[in-house]
């Protein structure tokens, strides 16, 4: 049977269906105690700052939707060596029953229309080296190359505030 879908960006009445979506993938990535955001966290830094965006995927028609079934939260960033914008995807996540059904694909050519609209250089995003199953969508179905020269760095919230002990003052 085929499932009927479609994707929208969220709304600030969507918090509690993204925040589902990503405890859901926390508790997939086996990190659920790391998903601290907050429903006030999300209307705040996503839809009043708009320091980030969301894709969602709901089951049945933009008319009559079901619940929501995937997530593709992303940002922009800037790339000094072609002096052009890139889209960041943070996370997307489909729901274990609504996989391999297309929503995936879905949402990465949603984010595609996005990114070229935005006329970004680059649409990056990160996976862990365990998850073999979105390593081999993202090699095969999207034609994704790994970034095996980078490596990942990461300061938490005490890692920025150690910072400020690096800082130069005048004398």
């Amino acid at each position: 049977m085929t499932l009927t879908f479609h994707i929208r960006p969220a709304k600030l009445d969507d918090v509690d269906a993204m925040l589902k979506l990503v405890q859901d993938l926390a508790t997939y990535e086996k990190e659920p105690e790391s998903a601290r955001a907050t429903p006030a966290l999300f209307r705040e830094n996503i839809f009043e700052k708009k320091y980030a965006h969301t894709l969602l995927a709901f089951d049945g028609t933009p008319e009559a939707p079901g619940i929501a079934l995937g997530i593709a939260l992303y940002f922009f960033n800037f790339s000094t060596w072609t002096g052009k914008p890139g889209l960041f995807l943070e996370d997307l996540y489909v729901s274990p029953g609504a996989r391999n059904k297309g929503i995936g694909k879905a949402l990465f050519a949603e984010l595609g229309k996005i990114a070229q609209e935005k006329e970004c250089a680059r649409l990056d995003w990160s996976v862990l080296k365990w998850n073999a199953p979105s390593i081999a969508f993202y090699e095969k179905k999207l034609e994704a190359k790994a970034m095996e020269e980078w490596m990942g760095m990461r300061l938490e919230e005490q890692g920025i505030e150690n910072l400020q002990k690096l800082a130069i003052h005048a004398a």
